[in-house]
């Protein structure tokens, strides 16, 4: 009983520790593509965590070859690109330490925040762990978070990002449903399953409501993963992974090129 116990604790904080590490909607119709710079902002799901192929220079950011960002600079080779989206970032984050290469010739900005504000680490962590209650319990913490103090840290980016890339066309990417519910699926109850795809949903309306305050456009890719979450025949998102736990909860490199990259160059 004790080494159980001892199991379970050491469990909780291994996946709390990577997860913290890691980061844990209407696209406006299509813009030009950037014939200027194009600077890709943002947390771990832009950074690419979880797709492989990383760069040695990124560090602990984890910045992918196969994240989203790097195939569109790849595939449309704008006059300029600086990637500075981490793994681990908050609001915070991106303003202390992301925006110095957005100037008045940057052209296209891309950016994933707002999940690691929210607590997506903690969230992920007890709902794994715990009983449905408490995860119920943490999700309505974030979301209340969500309602109250989110929407400010975003208005403040999102002002520095066009004081400081006043022509940019900025892209605000979403995030995606974890599961595919009503399947046959070893892991999570249905109940922890519908309530953090609720909480995706609840995330990405706050998140999608403040970038059109800005007129930035946000780019829902929620559809893009639609028959590709987790618990289907072909997931784009990994589950939990003992042996990489960093990588759970994130896109696969098939959600970077499959999901995030089309969304991305439809509203570039």
């Amino acid at each position: 009983m004790r080494r159980s116990r001892c199991a379970a604790y050491v469990g909780s904080l291994l996946l709390t520790a990577a997860l913290a590490l890691t980061g844990a909607a209407t696209a406006q119709a299509s813009q030009p593509a950037a014939t200027g710079g194009y600077v890709a902002l943002g947390d771990s799901y832009s950074s690419g965590v979880g797709a492989g192929s990383y760069i040695s220079s990124s560090g602990d950011c984890k910045r992918s070859t196969k994240a989203y960002p790097y195939l569109w600079n790849a595939a449309h080779s704008p006059s300029s690109f600086a990637f500075t989206a981490c793994s681990g970032a908050r609001t915070d984050d991106v303003l202390a330490s992301q925006l110095g290469p957005l100037s008045s010739a940057t052209s296209l900005v891309s950016i994933t925040i707002g999940g690691n504000d929210a607590g997506f680490s903690d969230v992920m962590t007890t709902c794994v762990l715990q009983s449905d209650s408490a995860c119920l319990s943490r999700i309505d913490t974030a979301k209340a978070y969500v309602d109250s103090t989110l929407p400010g840290k975003l208005d403040s980016l999102y002002s520095t990002i066009r004081g400081k890339a006043p022509v940019a066309h900025v892209v605000v990417l979403g995030y995606p449903r974890f599961y595919l519910l009503g399947q046959t699926c070893l892991g999570l109850s249905d109940t922890k399953r519908s309530a953090i795809n609720g909480a995706a949903d609840y995330l990405d309306t706050a998140i999608a409501k403040v970038a059109a305050g800005h007129g930035f456009t946000f780019a829902d890719v929620r559809s893009a993963f639609s028959s590709h979450e987790i618990c289907s025949a072909s997931p784009w998102l990994h589950s939990v992974n003992w042996l990489n736990i960093g990588e759970s909860y994130h896109p696969t490199a098939d959600g970077q090129l499959g999901g995030y990259l089309p969304v991305l160059t439809n509203a570039a």
